[in-house]
């Protein structure tokens, strides 16, 4: 075997841990044949536009329905950057000592972890319509205080008087986005939740591992071919040359689902009403004609080409559903993490009551046998 050669993988080796049971769960069940997801046993087809997102954390949280979120306190840390993910990242490490919470070094205490939760999803809905609420009128507090539920709280709070619409297809998206089990940002959350670190210190990671566009910043990407593609009638040709030039469609294929996104059909319904009161370029008729074109042309493809595009993926719509509602592209994945915190919180409090320290093995592939040189006889 050649120096330079790697050895072959050992016996049970998956890159990206592919496959590996990692963690016992109750708090979510993505179905990968079954093109399903279940949040504690219940079919997020039931929930999504029909229960609130406060709800839907009261359920992956404390495990029963209730109201969920609280009244958000304003965030008393201030926005300067200009990039709303570095600011939420950072707002989010700052927090704990401004909140006045004790740190969550006591895993047993419920209560302060709970309220750590719910404190970290309000941290995150304020940072962001800090960074976009400029020029917006102020509301009075006491229509915020009329607000029926948190989606509208937040929404009233960076839009002034929002569309009704929109409150409604922000409320389910965050639903349907509130949790998807074992994804990179969860993975993340649970291992630094594995060290005993508090809350604050498990979001601001997972939230770290959401912008990398392989996890939650592929909704740029998908507004962006939207934008290249232009009009219905380019399609076709479009997805011609792709193909040919092994291009990535953005908002396409899923290491989990084979047959279904099940989040995608919520969000295509959400960007179709949306697109009705829309003024400018038809990225919904472009979204389903270029669908159409990719499945026509998927038997034809390599299988590695063809399982890339397998399914429609939740970034697909969602980046159509942003823009409709007027959420700047930049924004997006900080929009995605309001829901996903949900989720985040949950698996943290999961991993904190019955922790084991996460420590996987690697195997070395470097060469052995060398030896330092002094600089001066190099």
């Amino acid at each position: 075997m050649s120096p330079t050669t790697a050895p072959p993988p050992p016996a049970g080796f998956r890159p990206g841990l592919e496959g590996h049971i990692a963690f016992r769960t109750r708090i979510a069940e993505p179905d990968r044949d079954g093109g399903a997801l279940r949040y504690r046993g219940v079919d997020v087809e039931e929930l999504a536009g029909h229960v609130t997102f406060g709800n839907v954390w009261a359920l992956l949280v404390d495990g029963r329905f209730g109201p969920g979120l609280p009244p958000a306190e304003p965030f008393p840390i201030p926005v300067h950057s200009g990039d709303v993910r570095v600011d939420v990242q950072a707002g989010l490490a700052m927090l704990a000592p401004y909140w006045g919470y004790k740190p969550l070094l006591d895993i047993t205490d419920d209560e302060a972890r709970e309220n750590l939760a719910r404190a970290s999803v309000m941290a995150l809905s304020y940072i962001a319509q800090s960074a976009r609420g400029i020029g917006v009128p102020a509301v009075p507090q006491r229509r915020i205080d009329e607000c029926a539920t948190i989606t509208e709280r937040f929404m009233t709070r960076w839009r002034g008087e929002p569309d009704p619409a929109h409150v409604r297809a922000v409320d389910a998206y965050w639903v349907s986005a509130a949790e998807h089990g074992l994804n990179a940002s969860t993975f993340t959350a649970r291992v630094v939740a594995g060290t005993n670190a508090d809350m604050h210190a498990a979001v601001t990671a997972a939230f770290g591992a959401l912008k990398g566009p392989l996890h939650g910043g592929a909704t740029d990407g998908t507004m962006k071919m939207l934008d290249e593609i232009g009009s219905p009638d380019h399609v076709e040709t479009f997805v011609d040359k792709a193909i040919a030039s092994k291009y990535k469609f953005s908002g396409f294929g899923h290491r989990v689902y084979l047959t279904e996104d099940p989040r995608g059909k919520y969000l295509r319904r959400f960007a179709m009403e949306l697109s009705k009161g829309w003024k400018g370029k038809p990225y919904f008729e472009i979204q389903e004609r270029l669908a159409k074109a990719i499945a026509d042309r998927r038997p034809k493809m390599s299988p590695s080409a063809a399982a890339k595009v397998n399914v429609v993926n939740v970034d697909y719509y969602a980046a159509t559903t942003y823009t409709f509602l007027g959420i700047p592209a930049d924004l997006g994945t900080s929009i995605f993490a309001l829901g996903r915190i949900a989720g985040w919180s949950a698996h943290i409090m999961e991993q904190h009551g019955d922790n084991r320290l996460i420590r996987p093995e690697s195997e070395y592939t470097g060469p052995s046998g060398k030896r330092y040189i002094p600089i001066a006889e190099r």
